[in-house]
């Protein structure tokens, strides 16, 4: 139950209580005597319980105030790059050009094929033909952001085992986005940024707790960012 909801309840439990105790303050003259105690704790909880709903409530309107200017400041920035990809930071350049190499070192791996002995070859010979590369096993996970607010489909993505992980991301938005994998507030791997596509960010991780987040400007701060666990 929202706190706007439990503040309008708590406000209209008060009045028709202050309604009622007129009504039988008006009907019997003894009232309230003895249960006078009863009636100020009963009036006391409602007030405080008011107060105190609508100082949160206040807070959830301020929150989601700051949440639609920054989707408001997002969107018009968006509209003047005219669509463009926001340019990636030095970072996120580095980023990308090693997942490019992890993933050309995977498909290497992938293309040996093993080499079995030649008739007439040395025992020795035989053995090294023998040897193979194998390719470590892949794990994909599926994120998507809102189509209408500032925010990805979830907050936590998991991994059942350390390896190559691989975020695939889809954002029906026209407000450009995108998915990189952070650990300590360095940035491991970054998929490019942008609007109403899908793109994917990979990277060879190790057991442990990450972050997976959108680096454009103001999306992280506004929600876009979440846990990624690796068993």
């Amino acid at each position: 139950m929202s706190n706007e909801t439990l503040l309008f309840t708590c406000g209209i439990i008060l009045a028709v209580s202050a309604v009622t105790v007129a009504f039988i303050g008006l009907k019997v003259s003894t009232f309230p005597g003895k249960v006078m105690p009863l009636v100020v704790l009963w009036f006391g909880i409602f007030v405080v319980g008011t107060a105190t709903f609508a100082v949160l409530h206040a807070k959830d309107e301020e929150a989601n105030k700051a949440r639609e200017v920054a989707y408001e400041e997002a969107g018009e920035k968006a509209e003047e790059e005219g669509g463009h990809v926001a340019p990636l930071g030095t970072e996120g350049a580095q980023g990308g050009n090693e997942e490019k190499g992890e993933e050309e070192a995977e498909e290497g791996k992938e293309g040996f094929e093993e080499v079995g002995p030649e008739e007439g070859e040395a025992g020795g010979e035989s053995a090294a033909g023998g040897e193979s590369a194998v390719a470590g096993a892949e794990e994909a996970l599926k994120l998507e952001a809102s189509e209408t607010e500032l925010a990805f489909d979830t907050t936590k993505l998991e991994a059942k085992k350390a390896g190559k992980v691989t975020i695939d991301f889809k954002n029906p938005s026209s407000i450009a986005h995108n998915v990189a994998i952070e650990k300590e507030g360095k940035v491991i791997a970054e998929s490019e940024t942008l609007a109403e596509g899908e793109t994917s960010a990979s990277a060879e991780l190790e057991p442990g707790t990450y972050t997976f987040l959108c680096t454009v400007p103001g999306h992280a701060e506004a929600g876009m960012e979440g846990t990624l666990t690796v068993k």
